[in-house]
């Protein structure tokens, strides 16, 4: 009886073998942090087969490159994120301190409230983020950031049709 065939390799898995090295020196380049390199570079590998386009890339380290720096800027942002998230906590008085897994949740929620405005500018997650969670008014988020209410307005309507509109996908 004839050995089995083999599967064939998955586009994927042969770029990993053959981009891997190259990839980890590209981002030590940019992190210095070796285990930050190492993380960084399988997440780059999990966006390829995500994508599943793989077998249509026709330069791959320039490819790779720039999805690895689309999971750099995402890994600055959590970790910003995070810290930020941190040095509130520390300026909370000791009786309302949160439990680890208390903590564990604010996080996931402000990293997919974060993944729900991506894509907005700058701007908009401003002015989003003074209204829903600073409770500040449509003409004082105007006043503070310099900007006309027209303007504040407009910013809302397209950070909520944005959450909207992802959280009707991920219903779906």
């Amino acid at each position: 009886m004839p050995a089995p065939l083999p599967f064939p390799p998955h586009p994927v898995g042969t770029l990993y073998g053959a981009h891997l090295g190259w990839l980890k020196g590209w981002l030590r380049a940019r992190l210095g942090n070796m285990g930050d390199v190492a993380d960084l570079a399988h997440d780059t590998f999990v966006r390829l087969l995500v994508d599943r386009n793989a077998e249509a890339i026709r330069e791959p380290r320039s490819y790779l490159a720039t999805i690895a720096g689309r999971v750099v800027v995402d890994h600055y942002r959590r970790r910003a994120l995070e810290q930020a998230y941190l040095e509130t906590l520390a300026q909370w008085p000791q009786a309302q301190e949160l439990s680890c897994e208390a903590r564990a949740i604010v996080l996931e929620t402000l990293h997919e409230i974060d993944a729900l405005l991506d894509g907005l500018g700058a701007k908009v997650k401003q002015v989003f983020i003074l209204s829903q969670f600073e409770g500040l008014s449509y003409a004082r988020i105007a006043q503070e950031l310099g900007i006309s209410l027209r303007s504040v307005n407009n910013y809302m309507a397209k950070a909520v049709l944005q959450v909207c509109l992802l959280q009707a996908a991920l219903e779906a």
